[in-house]
């Protein structure tokens, strides 16, 4: 991933949402593809009060895990008459004919936290590269030597291997020493805990619980990676995730979760919802979709895309006060059940 990080606290150029021929506002609509996952709530607020200050209107329609679903919901936000589209993909493989469809309406579409490999689609994300070797360093810095598990994302979405890759780039010198060794690793099919549990407990068996860390993709694989371990009494072995979700920063001041890399989904929804009204202004005009602070990048497939990238933040248990300080999270739901903990939980 290109290296230039744009950072978090985003401010777009302003833009004139009643800029159309017919003088009426802005309406984006958001394509997610579940609410399963604590974050996204946490996004949507985001991106409904962005387009709020703007002056756009916020509809919306949850695929449920579905990639058909998610294909029919963007053809009725189109039939809703939207301006532009954020779609968060449930499959990246599987997302072309609703770009295709967007394309047709010249409604512009922004590629949210997922990669729509797609020149059309404006990719939005962190740099997920990057979360991949802020999570390997903490468990490496941990556990040094041993026998490591990795617990990848959903094979359907691109963000998965590029955590790997960033992960893969950390941990080679020490595999190349022998000082660690993978001795298994999986994907967890729509991110989803209950596969992650159920993938950590067959690679427990298989080896005899011989396992020192585990590098696990996101916040919601790592709570079902604790609770294989504490099933086998071995809670508080090394393990990472990502998102900041308020489970996992608990677990961090509990000592079962090394590292939650946080990416704070309030700026990533305050860019989605500047950026995707400026683009349906853009498009109005007959304009591209290169804005103001983004950039040209080119996805591992080759394609080239207008971009930006938010800057993450490795939460460990040495500055949790970061996401209490920044109102992520009250200490009080950190610290939830910690005692004699780190800092602000003790």
């Amino acid at each position: 991933m290109h290296k230039s990080i744009i950072a978090a606290a985003i401010a777009v150029a302003g833009f004139n949402t009643a800029a159309f021929a017919d003088g009426h506002g802005v309406t984006v609509g958001v394509s997610w593809s579940n609410f399963q996952e604590e974050r996204w709530k946490t996004d949507e607020a985001a991106i409904k009060a962005a387009l709020e200050a703007a002056g756009a209107t916020y509809v919306s329609a949850d695929a449920q895990s579905s990639s058909a679903k998610q294909l029919s919901d963007v053809e009725s936000l189109i039939a809703q008459g939207v301006d532009a589209l954020i779609i968060l993909a449930q499959d990246s493989a599987a997302i072309g004919p609703a770009v295709d469809a967007a394309d047709a309406e010249g409604i512009p579409v922004v590629g949210y936290d997922r990669l729509i490999e797609d020149s059309r689609a404006f990719y939005l994300t962190f740099d997920n590269v990057e979360v991949g070797r802020m999570q390997a360093r903490a468990v490496l810095e941990a556990q040094p030597e041993g026998n490591y598990v990795m617990i990848k994302g959903s094979p359907t979405d691109p963000n998965a291997d590029f955590l790997r890759g960033g992960q893969q780039e950390i941990l080679q010198a020490a595999i190349d020493s022998g000082a660690i060794t993978i001795v298994d690793e999986a994907y967890t099919d729509g991110w989803l805990p209950a596969n992650a549990q159920r993938n950590m407990e067959q690679i427990l068996t298989a080896n005899d619980n011989n396992v020192d860390a585990v590098v696990a993709s996101n916040d919601g694989t790592a709570g079902g990676v604790v609770a294989a371990l504490t099933a086998q009494g071995m809670e508080g072995i090394p393990v990472s995730g990502q998102d900041g979700d308020h489970a996992a920063l608990n677990r961090v001041a509990l000592g079962t979760q090394t590292v939650s890399v946080w990416k704070d989904a309030r700026e990533l929804g305050k860019a989605a919802g500047e950026i995707a009204a400026e683009l349906a202004v853009n498009a109005a005009k007959g304009e591209g979709t290169a804005i103001e602070g983004g950039q040209k990048w080119t996805s591992p497939g080759g394609t080239e895309l207008n971009a930006m990238f938010l800057a993450p933040v490795p939460i460990t248990a040495d500055n949790l006060s970061v996401v209490t300080d920044a109102g992520w999270i009250t200490v009080e739901a950190l610290c939830q059940g910690v005692t004699d903990g780190p800092a602000p939980c003790n």
